[in-house]
């Protein structure tokens, strides 16, 4: 499980800016958007955009990954049911993306409806859209660390 740094927020549509840098080819950086009184899903997870040496990850965990009873299955090493298996189609999108280590970059996160899109340093890498994006409320920030990342400069704003 990867070290997560929350921030309380609340908003419908907004987005997240920060700096960051990556030091080695098996760190990435997650920005988890998550809404704890939402019990449909594990532990709050809505949405999440990563970003690694080679790629940015966009995924829909609320109707996806984290969906409660897919999470449950998953935990007990049990078989995913055909509609299980069905919902897990085209919940993420990975879009290649180089960024170098060892040297800051800047990263926005936009959510709008259902659409959350990706820029690095000025340039969008990509954006997927998916229902779970789409969640009403999104309450909490989690920065999610598997191995190492610097950030710094977080800055949070609500559309509405």
């Amino acid at each position: 499980h990867a070290v997560s740094v929350t921030h309380a927020m609340e908003f419908t549509d907004g987005a997240v800016a920060l700096r960051f840098m990556l030091e080695d080819a098996r760190d990435s950086l997650g920005l988890d958007f998550a809404d704890a009184q939402e019990k449909s899903v594990h532990a709050g997870h809505l949405f999440a955009a990563r970003v690694t040496p080679k790629q940015v990850l966009l995924q829909d965990l609320k109707s996806g990954n984290m969906r409660l009873d897919i999470h449950t299955a998953r935990q007990a090493k049990g078989t995913l049911s055909d509609e299980q298996q069905q919902a897990l189609k085209g919940k993420q999108k990975a879009v290649p993306h180089a960024v170098a280590l060892g040297q800051w970059h800047d990263l926005l996160v936009k959510v709008t409806g259902d659409e959350l899109s990706v820029s690095v340093d000025g340039n969008v890498v990509g954006s997927f859209k998916s229902p779970g994006i789409a969640h009403p409320t999104k309450r909490m920030l989690r920065l999610a660390v598997p191995r190492n990342a610097v950030v710094d400069d977080v800055k949070i704003w609500r559309a509405k």
